[in-house]
């Protein structure tokens, strides 16, 4: 009965050169991963490399107040703003009772994240009532603008004579000079398609008050007058005039605004607002895998912006370009103007056509964060240098170079020839830590800043103290008389169970402080909960495999007392052994009085 356990006890010892292996493939994939990425070095965090502070105020808006509540919801969306961008270590956070302050770190696409927190009016939908290039590509005459070159648009929306002659000549809707190449279709309809015309189109509700006209306005004809006449002056070329265009507008009220498309801007004439952009309930970028479509953004309304939509898209698929688009308008510009060709009553619908993954994530990510219970604006925005943060992880960095020499020493001094086994373990959880954090940076945005460097430093303290509960077993098992062989596979059971308790605390209480803190704490936490896990596949892969090796080593298996496993050194008792007794008569004399 005895065999078979022998059996299989030599056979488990005998092949610890697998585990080693698996580990030295992992560390050799993961390294070519690093290299291959480009990413040979983890993201540094704001305190660290540097990056952007923007400092918002908030303002109070209709039928909403400036309160914690309000305040706290905006921080919440602001949030989900910069995340949906890949933004990782970003702190969104308010100050005061009425001020947010948004920190983006150096080495994140900071600049369009600024202008998606800093961009924090509501969104709304708009229809397009006229539009024209304007600056430089305003000497490019466009079907969208007056032939007359005066750049004013009917009064009564729709085109002038000479326009109508115009766009039946170009009936495709690909005559619009602010075109995107983006069409809106309904996703509910098997049967519908792109539009060929390589113009943006979008499924959009709005709300049938909405009117194509300036004249939809309840202000009267002055205040249409006045709306052309800015409409005519406006040059969204210029940075002065792009800040000041809509300013004040009211959602029921006509509007001017200015849009990019392919580095050229686009002055709008804009209706009435037909949809809210709280009334979209979720928006996402996808791509097209069973057609030519390539990315696009799906929306999805709710019940009241489903009967907007439906209303609004029935009126501009009525129109000729540019008045059957609509524009996507966002604290007063015009994030996209897809056009519309049939109406839209299902609820869902798909902005699709000349999308980069990066334009339709974009969008998308405004659509379903575009609105804030508050107005903001900003008050500053300032670039943070990392000049502190250096000096801080030059003196973190030293005292970890510090605490590590003396855990070296400790080990020496105390373990001798096992601290080789030590620092050699401990130099594999270093490559496995430095190179996944590398990777995370592309990979799930993480940015390593000074508390989560605090993390790596305590953990040295953590994956110590496994090899130490691991060596000190042998060391009883030697103690009690037992060779080095049998005490390093008699050890490891009773050391593993102690160092998965211990490791598995520390786990739970990295998890804990991720999940209730923010912010730079949470960089401490997830560290310290990356290397524990960390410290559990070196222990299992590379240090219980590398002292089975040992063990089979004369200068380990016999002692030497540079070792750190010399019995004598240890105290160890002397092996128990079995003594005969005397066999028969002729042992000894019959008679006691002859001894």
């Amino acid at each position: 009965m005895a065999a078979p356990k022998k059996g299989r006890s030599a056979s488990a010892q005998s092949k610890p050169g697998r585990s080693l292996a698996l580990i030295l493939i992992a560390i050799v994939a993961l390294t070519a991963g690093m290299f291959a990425s480009g990413h040979r070095t983890p993201r540094l965090g704001i305190d660290l490399a540097g990056g952007t502070s923007i400092t918002l105020k908030a303002k109070a808006d209709q039928g909403s107040a400036i309160n914690k509540a309000n305040m706290d919801t905006a921080v919440d969306i602001m949030n989900r703003r910069v995340n949906g961008l890949g933004v990782s270590e970003a702190e969104v956070q308010t100050q005061g009772t009425d001020h947010i302050i948004v920190n983006i770190p150096k080495g994140t696409n900071s600049k369009e994240a600024q202008q998606q927190v800093g961009t924090t009016a509501k969104l709304y939908f708009r229809p397009v009532l006229a539009s024209e290039p304007t600056g430089a590509a305003a000497k490019t005459p466009s079907p969208s603008t007056s032939p007359s070159g005066s750049g004013s648009p009917s009064p009564s929306g729709s085109p002038s004579a000479k326009e109508k002659a115009s766009s039946s000549s170009t009936a495709s809707p690909t005559a619009s000079a602010t075109s995107q190449g983006r069409a809106v279709t309904d996703a509910l309809k098997a049967d519908s398609t792109p539009s060929p015309s390589g113009s943006p189109s979008a499924t959009s509700s709005a709300d049938s008050k909405a009117s194509p006209s300036p004249s939809a306005s309840s202000s009267g004809g002055t205040d249409t007058t006045k709306l052309q006449a800015q409409y005519a002056a406006l040059d969204c070329s210029k940075p002065d005039q792009r800040s000041k265009a809509g300013q004040g507008a009211k959602p029921g009220e006509p509007t001017v605004a200015c849009g990019e498309n392919n580095k050229i801007w686009y002055k709008y004439l804009l209706g009435p607002a037909g949809v809210d952009g709280t009334e979209v309930k979720k928006a996402q970028a996808v791509f097209d895998t069973q057609g030519a479509s390539g990315w696009q953004v799906q929306m999805n309304f709710n019940s009241s912006g489903t009967k907007k939509f439906a209303d609004i898209t029935s009126q501009l698929a009525k129109n000729q370009q540019p008045q059957n688009e609509f524009g996507i308008v966002l604290d007063g510009d015009v994030v996209s103007s897809p056009f519309v060709q049939t109406a839209i009553t299902g609820g869902q619908a798909e902005i699709s056509g000349s999308f980069t993954q990066q334009e339709a994530q974009s969008l998308a990510n405004m659509l379903s964060y575009g609105a804030l219970p508050l107005s903001f604006k900003e008050d500053t925005v300032t670039t943070v240098t990392a000049a502190l943060g250096g000096e801080q992880l030059r003196a973190g960095l030293l005292a970890g170079a510090i605490g590590l020499a003396l855990v070296v020493l400790y080990l020496v001094i105390y373990y001798r020839g096992l601290s080789l086994v030590a620092m050699a373990s401990l130099l594999v959880s270093a490559i496995l830590t430095y190179v996944i954090m590398s990777l995370l940076g592309p990979a799930i945005g993480f940015a390593l800043n000074l508390p989560a460097v605090c993390g790596a430093i305590v953990a040295i303290g953590i994956t110590a103290d496994s090899f130490i509960v691991y060596f000190e077993r042998i060391r009883d098992e030697i103690r009690e008389g037992r060779t080095l062989r049998p005490a390093v596979e008699r050890a490891w059971p009773r050391a593993r169970r102690t160092i998965l308790v211990s490791d598995f605390v520390s786990f739970l209480a990295a998890a804990v402080l991720f999940i209730v803190t923010v912010g730079k704490v949470q960089g401490f936490a997830f560290t310290l909960g990356l290397t524990t896990v960390l410290d559990v596949v070196v222990v299992f892969l590379f240090t219980k495999p590398l002292m089975t090796l040992l063990a089979r080593r004369k200068f380990w298996a016999s002692g030497h007392k540079w070792s750190g496993l010399d019995p004598e050194g240890l105290g160890a008792q002397p092996p128990l052994r079995r003594t005969r007794r005397p066999a028969g008569p002729a042992a000894g004399p019959a008679d006691p009085k002859e001894a």
